[in-house]
């Protein structure tokens, strides 16, 4: 059964409905929206039914966009726009985006803009015949925004092209009247690590997440079983990006790699966090002189086949499915991927990493949907005894080993993951020096979590209600506190290490790699210091060893010479930062999701967690509870 119309439909059906004098020179596909180019902008955008009518009828996104012959020239649209908007924000830059005739426009602060009674996108592609875009200006300069932003608005060409391929991918007609849902796991099923699904619809081949298992070498178990019959890379209509973990985007320039030309979906915070993960995969891979699974130029292609769309945002992104993202509660941008298949088939959810909890700096995850009949959740902590302290008990016991580390004059070290933890550990201390609560001393930041607190910075309405209250409304920014000092060289760590007291984020959070491990084997062997471990370790790592008690560590020199290291200093873990639900959370959230799903798939844990997940699941709710393992494909309708 034909349901997606062809382009000529859509012009037939738009012909229809728009006046005579709009002088329409152009309707195309563009990613998920239908674009209608325009030589007389007014009389289309001054209509204010108009664009949702058409987008009702059409069941599409729609944009309507000027034609090139009526653009101003750039320097008389900067004009206009800083008379349009200037009293209202301050703006640190105007580009242009040609392919799209887009104006995009850095402000201090977007949402002053829109509740003053004047709609400046309105006013500005009036009198200019562009488009504006408006984004915030991040507090902290971004070296990622500014390189993504640069390929976007300079590659324009390419990245138009992109949309039109990705339009034709998503419009393509479907004609299978009964079909046949898959599911097939490819990674991350009874494991944590490489998360991968393929979704087969009959008409689509979508792949959710694209993870590496990060402390693992050998190709089968660090990667996803792309060597699995039921994946064909040429068959692959969209990517869908949960979040930004390597464990879950860290093989999608691979795709690109080896031909995929398709869309890749996330939100906004997770694009930015994506590439700058991708771009640190790869410089560590370098250092270590490993093979490179792909190249930069991957990567920028990644770029330009992304698709941003914010939570509760609708979306087609392959032939009869739509997505759309809700908040995860897991890390900035982080979501769970609920997919509509059909005219009402099936519905599915993706909830690998959530948290059902509020933390400082996200809301706890979203629990209530429209439609869901299988849910396919975590079970990083699915055994009875996993259970996490709470948030005030956590940052009770941070306090405490923090006090008594500086008291005794020591040094603590804190392995962080730069997108997530770092920034939630980040807003605790600023707020425990803050109200004096810990002695005040120099907080260095290493590796990349200041790009990750300048992403983050930039996209506050990601963020808690109370921590974006604070950024917004009070002007209250805790990610540019006095006390917290930026590290990128050698000689700065040396300093650090041979001088006073005090505290250290460092990548990597499983000492698995980066500049953690160097501030370790320094810090070490001396009793005063402290190590405090706030992630995850995974199997394998260097992290896992310290975390499991291993205190006589082999370890090589600059030299490649072996000596033993020995831990004297204090080791410390508190799980209760974790990004992660803990058993009674999972179980929580099991009995509060709306509509109750058919059926369960447990992943991302380890074997005896997914299962006895599943089989608890199972005994609550009665409905089917599955546990599968890599390779396993389940049918859904």
């Amino acid at each position: 059964m034909k349901q997606n119309k062809s382009i000529d439909e859509i012009r037939g059906e738009i012909e229809e409905m728009i006046l005579d004098n709009t002088e329409v020179t152009n309707v195309e596909f563009e990613g998920p929206e239908i674009a209608i180019y325009t030589k007389n902008i007014n009389s289309l955008i001054s209509e204010p039914n108009f664009i949702s009518q058409l987008a009702k009828k059409l069941r599409k996104r729609v944009v309507i966009r000027p034609d090139v012959s009526i653009r101003s020239g750039k320097k008389d649209v900067e004009q206009i726009v800083s008379q349009i908007v200037s009293s209202s924000v301050d703006i640190s830059t105007i580009e242009f985006d040609d392919a799209l005739g887009e104006v995009i426009v850095e402000v201090d602060h977007p949402e002053k803009l829109k509740g003053e009674g004047i709609d400046s996108v309105e006013l500005i592609t009036k009198n200019t015949g562009w488009r504006p875009h408006f984004y915030r200006t991040p507090p902290i300069e971004s070296t990622m925004i500014k390189s993504i932003r640069h390929i976007l608005f300079s590659e324009t060409e390419s990245r138009k092209r992109a949309l039109k391929n990705i339009g034709r991918i998503i419009n393509r007609p479907t004609y299978l009247k009964k079909p046949i849902v898959r599911m097939t796991a490819l990674g991350g099923y009874l494991e944590v690590g490489r998360s991968s699904t393929l979704l087969q619809t009959g008409d689509a081949d979508i792949l959710v997440d694209c993870g590496v298992s990060v402390g693992y070498n050998a190709p089968g178990e660090y990667l996803p079983r792309f060597d699995l019959p039921e994946f064909d890379i040429n068959a692959l209509d969209a990517v869908v990006i949960t979040h930004a973990h390597l464990d879950h985007s860290g093989f999608v320039p691979f795709l690109f790699k080896y031909g995929y030309r398709g869309p890749v979906y996330c939100t906004p915070p997770t694009l930015y966090f994506m590439i700058l993960l991708h771009l640190d995969y790869l410089d560590v891979a370098t250092k270590e002189g490993k093979l490179l699974p792909y190249s930069r130029t991957d990567v920028r292609d990644v770029v330009l086949h992304t698709i941003t769309l914010n939570y509760s945002e609708v979306t087609d992104i392959a032939p009869g499915v739509k997505l759309t993202f809700q908040n995860a509660g897991h890390i900035v941008g982080s979501a769970l991927a609920h997919l509509h298949i059909g005219n009402g088939l099936h519905n599915i959810m993706f909830a690998h990493d959530f948290r059902f909890a509020p933390s400082r700096i996200l809301d706890r995850a979203v629990h209530k949907f429209v439609r869901l009949e299988t849910l396919v959740m975590e079970s990083t902590y699915g055994n009875p005894e996993d259970v996490v302290p709470s948030r005030k008990e956590s940052e009770e016991m941070l306090r405490e080993i923090i006090e008594l580390t500086l008291n005794r004059d020591g040094k603590v070290l804190i392995p962080v993951l730069a997108v997530g933890r770092a920034q939630e550990l980040l807003v605790i201390i600023e707020d425990l020096m803050l109200n004096e609560k810990i002695p005040e001393v120099p907080i260095f930041i290493d590796g990349m979590i200041r790009e990750a607190n300048a992403i983050t910075s930039a996209f506050p309405e990601f963020l808690s209600k109370t921590l974006q209250d604070e950024i917004l409304d009070k002007q209250h920014n805790p990610f540019l506190a006095e006390f917290f000092h930026n590290v990128s060289d050698d000689n700065t760590r040396d300093e650090i290490i041979s001088g006073d007291p005090c505290i250290i984020f460092a990548t990597s959070g499983m000492l698995a790699g980066g500049p953690s491990v160097k501030y370790f084997t320094a810090l070490a062997e001396d009793e005063k210091n402290s190590l405090i471990f706030v992630s995850y370790q995974g199997a394998g790592t260097l992290g896992r060893k310290v975390e499991d008690g291993t205190r006589d560590i082999p370890l090589r020199d600059d030299r490649e010479k072996t000596y033993l290291l020995k831990v004297k200093m204090e080791v410390h873990k508190i799980s209760g930062f974790t990004g992660h639900s803990d058993r009674g959370e999972l179980l929580e959230y099991i009995k509060r999701i709306s509509p109750r799903p058919k059926r369960y798939v447990t992943v991302h844990g380890e074997e005896t967690k997914c299962k006895n997940l599943a089989k608890t699941i199972h005994k609550m709710v009665k409905r089917e509870a599955l546990a599968p393992p890599i390779g396993t494909t389940v049918r859904l309708v």
